[in-house]
């Protein structure tokens, strides 16, 4: 089981109801991911305007391309796809294209599968819970603000300054267990 908590700047804005955990539930009967990213996709654009950062054609195509899919996608996956839309696509652009979006809380990235999901919260300050099935590898978002004071009462409980933490935990979704 990997552990990483991402500790945001109290800059960002708190999700609407903290006590909300499901972000994003892909393994939801009837989950309809297009407006998941529709919506997404237009809160990029919106989050990068009021930071005044440019979202850049590249870094929408890529967001796009991670929202495209409905579990997560791989670096080099994306840079395939884009290769076939645009001559130069190059390993660096990717993977600057990902940090851009990473630092920006529009993604996630899955540690355990070292691959990309779109970020069920975007803009929000939230901690970050993914639960991972082994056999479909769809990711459901949860952001339990109690497993997060948890494991930072765990750290500094030991003296720990803990700075970032991801919780991921895999298993079996319902439609692979049932």
């Amino acid at each position: 089981m990997l552990y990483s908590i991402k500790i945001r700047s109290n800059s960002e804005r708190p999700m609407a109801s903290p006590d909300q955990a499901v972000v994003t539930d892909a393994f939801a009967e009837g989950h309809d991911h297009r407006a998941c990213r529709e919506a997404a996709l237009a809160e990029a654009d919106a989050i990068c305007r009021a930071r005044g950062m440019r979202f850049t054609r590249l870094r929408r195509r890529v967001l796009e391309l991670i929202w495209d899919r409905d579990s997560p996608v791989k670096a080099y996956d994306l840079l395939e796809q884009l290769r076939g839309e645009r001559a130069g696509a190059a390993p660096p652009t990717v993977y600057r294209t990902l940090d851009f979006l990473l630092r920006e809380g529009l993604i996630h990235r899955v540690e355990s599968l070292n691959a990309y999901i779109g970020c069920g919260a975007p803009g929000h300050a939230h901690p970050v819970q993914l639960l991972v099935c082994r056999h479909c590898y769809k990711v459901a978002e949860l952001a339990d603000e109690d497993v997060a004071r948890l494991l930072q009462q765990k750290a500094n409980a030991r003296g720990f300054c803990a700075d970032a933490a991801v919780v991921e935990l895999a298993g079996v979704c319902p439609r692979c267990g049932g």
